[in-house]
């Protein structure tokens, strides 16, 4: 699972990489269109601090007092939020005239609710 969560780094950057363009290039449906903005900045984010956090929490899950499927629950779903959440943001406004998000948006709602559940899973496993 760290693995998976290692090879979307790069990923994380192009995407970074793609939003310093946006800006210094001016590109129309980017800067003229501040929920596109707001929610391609978000998703940029989160998935930053989200890999970075699912990275450390899989040092911890060995650790935790949980059968084997649980483990393997909270690696799933620890794993699955820096990938749903971002994908959510991004794809529900990929068109530059898109001045609302579409129900992908959902993804976003999805990589939350994993997150929760795989924290809280891996939380009372190391009580």
């Amino acid at each position: 699972m760290a693995g998976v969560l290692l090879i979307t780094v790069p990923l994380v950057a192009y995407g970074g990489t793609t939003l310093l363009t946006f800006l210094m290039r001016n590109v129309p449906g980017y800067l003229d269109n501040p929920v596109r903005r707001g929610l391609w900045r978000a998703g940029h984010a989160h998935a930053g601090v989200l890999v970075l956090f699912a990275l450390v929490a899989m040092l911890y899950v060995d650790q935790a007092g949980l059968p084997e499927p649980a483990r393997m629950a909270a690696r799933v779903l620890i794993a699955a939020a820096p990938i749903l959440m971002p994908l959510g943001f991004f794809l529900s406004v990929v068109r530059p005239r898109d001045t609302r998000p579409s129900r992908l948006i959902w993804l976003a709602v999805a990589g939350g609710v994993s997150l929760a559940a795989g924290t809280l899973t891996l939380g009372v496993g190391l009580l």
